[in-house]
């Protein structure tokens, strides 16, 4: 049962991932012209596009994006419980959970931009890739902040990423810790 619930979730939330990174790339403007953006886009589509026909954007948030949030984050929801044998939650419940599950899950999607995004510049040494401009439209409005008061080291080392996946840890072990009952 363990391992099932594990699958169901981790893979359940490796697709919600795709449309949380989806929404960000909307929010900070990124760069939709690349193959990573566009195979982001190709896997989103299927549910976006038929949505985006009756949900019109509100200035720069995409209604669509975010509806398709919270159906696949209320599938998550529905198919772990019924998987632990646990009854539907009320009006309320549900409110509650999709609330919780959607901000813990973008604040993990950002942790790991930010891991990648630290990574990749360690290990590349500045080259610019597809995938560095997009994990760095990304992560710059969250290390915006940090980089305001922590200072590089000697040789350019950036503590902003350690600070800001800090910060992002501790309020995922917040609201998770705050949570009367899970999923």
């Amino acid at each position: 049962m363990q391992a099932l619930l594990f699958i169901v979730d981790t893979l359940w939330s490796l697709y919600l991932g795709v449309y949380l990174v989806r929404f960000l790339m909307q929010l900070v403007r990124a760069n939709f012209r690349s193959p990573v953006a566009d195979a982001i886009v190709k896997l989103t589509n299927p549910l976006i596009l038929p949505l985006r026909k009756v949900l019109p954007p509100i200035g720069k948030i995409d209604t669509a994006t975010i509806v398709a949030i919270l159906l696949l984050t209320a599938g998550k929801v529905a198919a772990l419980r019924l998987i632990a044998g646990v009854a539907m939650p009320t009006p309320i419940g549900w409110l509650y959970l999709l609330t919780v599950d959607v901000v813990t899950s973008l604040l993990w999607v950002i942790f790991w931009c930010l891991v990648l995004q630290a990574l990749i510049s360690l290990l590349t040494q500045g080259a610019r890739t597809v995938v560095t401009e997009l994990l760095e439209s990304i992560c710059e409005p969250v290390l915006r902040p940090f980089r305001r008061y922590i200072p590089s080291l000697v040789g350019g080392f950036d503590l902003s990423y350690l600070w800001a996946t800090i910060a992002i840890q501790a309020l995922i072990i917040l609201i998770n810790t705050s949570l009367p009952f899970k999923f």
